[in-house]
């Protein structure tokens, strides 16, 4: 289907070569509008909605009181986690930056769900209902909330390879998380779709007025609900007068009554790439040349990364817009299944090598 795998040469790379090449996901059904990436988008925010999957929802109490929801997909079982067993993968399922619960986030959780994973959503602190018990807010690129969640999700399937799969701008979060982490990650394997590599030059740059807007309106409309709270470390009227996205995002956390930093600081911690080399799972990001919200390809895909790394692969398409990558027929991503065959492949790798080492399986 035209796409190409860019990572570094290795066992590991061929083994998926070989899978994604035998994936129908990747040949024929196209979109019969493949060459404007706007008019996807469009499409994307116009699109009748499917009924929402019933869902489960989990409080999850972090060390400073805030809180996180974790949002558990239910499935015609009538139990969270759909008709996995005791040792079936979790995926972990990260929305973007703005906390939207997407419509394809949704359709690839079911997707998942319906092939034996346990889906679950990870929302932060304030986003999508989630109440916010503390006046403070999960900056761009802090690991520090989904760690906590991560560990959880350990304790609760301890028995369970665990899965994550970003989308948009919410690939930062999941990025620096495996940077910081290391080998510590707790993660088999992870996926981003369309993901933003570079925050601060991407905040920048602004994006298309057809994307920007509506992603603002909604982190003012659920801001809007803790003005009260929020009153006590940020300015709410230059917060919620914002006219763009950096300025928010600079004001929520630059411009803060007790702690004021500047934006150069901000980045310094933030960027989801500033501890790459450390990352110790692999990982597979989808990217189309034509994304319009992370921005042309040159200066926006850090190339040499997947050329340098063992765990880092890119697989980039010609045309599929942002987090579109669509096609005809039922599912209307290929990119879902594309993400599901990858952990499958991962999965084949992990177990074969395991084999023939002799290793014994994670307790």
């Amino acid at each position: 289907g035209h796409c190409r795998l860019l990572c570094k040469p290795s066992a590991l790379a061929q083994h998926l070569v070989r899978s994604l090449g035998r994936s129908a996901a990747l040949r024929g059904g196209r979109w019969p509008w493949p060459r404007w990436p706007q008019l996807q988008m469009l499409w994307q925010l116009l699109q009748p909605p499917e009924p929402e999957p019933v869902v489960a929802r989990e409080l999850l109490q972090l060390p400073d009181a805030g809180l996180v929801a974790l949002d558990w997909l239910v499935g015609p079982w009538g139990a969270a986690g759909g008709g996995g067993g005791v040792s079936s993968p979790v995926l972990l399922l990260i929305p973007n930056a703005a906390g939207k619960v997407t419509e394809g986030l949704l359709q690839l959780g079911l997707r998942a769900l319906e092939r034996g994973f346990i889906p679950v959503i990870f929302n932060r602190r304030g986003h999508n209902g989630c109440p916010l018990t503390t006046p403070r807010l999960q900056p761009f690129g802090d690991p520090g909330d989904l760690r906590e969640a991560v560990t959880y999700l350990r304790c609760r399937h301890p028995s369970a390879s665990l899965l994550a799969v970003s989308e948009g701008s919410g690939s930062g979060l999941l990025l620096a998380y495996l940077g910081e982490s290391g080998s510590s990650s707790r993660l088999a394997a992870a996926a981003c779709l369309s993901p933003i590599f570079r925050g601060r030059d991407w905040f920048e740059a602004g994006m298309p007025w057809l994307y920007e807007w509506p992603l603002l309106l909604h982190l003012k409309q659920g801001l809007s609900r803790y003005a009260g709270a929020l009153a006590e470390v940020v300015d709410m009227d230059r917060l919620l007068g914002s006219r763009s996205l950096r300025e928010l995002e600079e004001t929520l956390f630059c411009r803060t009554r007790s702690r004021p930093t500047s934006w150069e600081s901000y980045w310094e911690r933030n960027e989801p790439l500033r501890d790459a080399d450390e990352a110790a799972v692999p990982v597979l990001c989808l990217c189309s040349a034509d994304d319009p919200v992370r921005g042309p390809p040159a200066p926006s895909l850090p190339r040499e990364l997947f050329r340098s790394s063992p765990y880092f692969f890119l697989l980039l398409t010609p045309r599929g817009g942002h987090c579109g990558f669509p096609r005809r027929g039922p599912g209307r991503c290929w990119a879902h299944e594309a993400v599901l065959e990858y952990f499958r492949a991962m999965g084949e790798f992990l177990r074969a090598e395991e084999r023939r080492k002799g290793l014994p399986r994670p307790r």
